[in-house]
């Protein structure tokens, strides 16, 4: 399944916020991101068409069993690169910013290797 950075960081996002709240509409994800409505309108737009969100009536957002195993996919590999970039003695903000990219790009066998050497 091949899926942008954007769209993923929008679902890692949802999945975030959903275990924080009751609810998760699209003004929460504009908040948590720092981005205008009108961008997080369109991204939700385009996520529900990929079947990966699903939408109610009064706007609350919920991920599919595909948008959360993206989500949970990107979070896991966020907070075991974030974890294990801090053991290394890396600052935690510079940490997070940098498995926020590693995240996206690194491939499965990789991430696996790491998470492996880790644990």
């Amino acid at each position: 399944m091949i899926i942008n950075e954007s769209a993923e960081n929008y679902l890692e996002t949802i999945l975030i916020l959903s275990k924080a709240r009751p609810v998760v509409r699209s003004v929460d994800i504009a908040e948590e991101l720092g981005f205008k409505k009108s961008s997080v309108s369109v991204a939700m737009k385009n996520l529900r068409e990929k079947n990966h969100i699903t939408v109610t009536k009064e706007g609350y957002i919920y991920l599919t069993e595909s948008g959360r195993e993206i989500a949970e996919m990107i979070y896991e590999r966020h907070e075991l690169l974030t974890s294990w970039l801090v053991q290394l003695g890396v600052d935690k903000n510079i940490a997070s910013e940098d498995a926020c990219r590693i995240e996206h790009v690194i491939s499965k066998e990789s991430f696996e290797a790491i998470k492996k050497h880790i644990k």
